[in-house]
């Protein structure tokens, strides 16, 4: 399984938009991370368009979270940024070829399609077990009880330099 970089930069904005007292440019994000501008900007267009966060436009404007971070998973961001698809696709291999299975005696999905959706179905639930409300908590964990209100006393001060 390979996710774009783009759900890691999602995912952080999510954690971190906890820690805001007020909606957060585009622009902020990014230089709070370090990352391309216009490549984060795309990620929040996806995780508004799934109803994740809002964009508030104005001078005061910028992104908030739409639902309380316990409600929204890992596999919400995941979904709202790399879209929904299964990782494995079955294109009934075994029905191929000299030897091909006829399609008749294809009555259920062959060992390799079952393995695989278990596996991202696996997978799926996993990350759904996770919220960004847990994430948050983790950070704190890691990092300490100062870590997110530090991040988020940075993001509601402005453009001006990091404190």
């Amino acid at each position: 399984m390979k996710l774009s970089g783009g759900v890691e930069w999602a995912l952080h904005c999510c954690v971190v938009l906890t820690a805001a007292g007020a909606p957060v440019p585009a622009a902020r994000l990014a230089a709070l991370h370090d990352v391309s501008p216009s490549y984060l900007a795309k990620q929040l267009q996806a995780l508004s368009r799934a109803g994740l966060v809002h964009s508030l436009q104005g001078k005061t404007g910028g992104y908030v979270l739409t639902r309380e971070p316990g409600t929204i998973t890992v596999l919400d961001v995941v979904q709202a940024v790399d879209g929904a698809d299964p990782a494995f696709v079955c294109t009934e291999i075994r029905q191929r070829g000299p030897l091909g299975t006829p399609p008749e005696l294809c009555t259920r999905a062959c060992p390799i399609a079952r393995t695989m959706g278990a596996a991202d179905a696996a997978w799926r639930a996993s990350l759904a077990a996770v919220t960004i409300a847990d994430l948050a908590a983790s950070v704190t964990e890691d990092s300490g009880p100062e870590a997110l209100p530090r991040v988020g006393a940075w993001l509601d001060a402005g453009p001006e330099e990091p404190r």
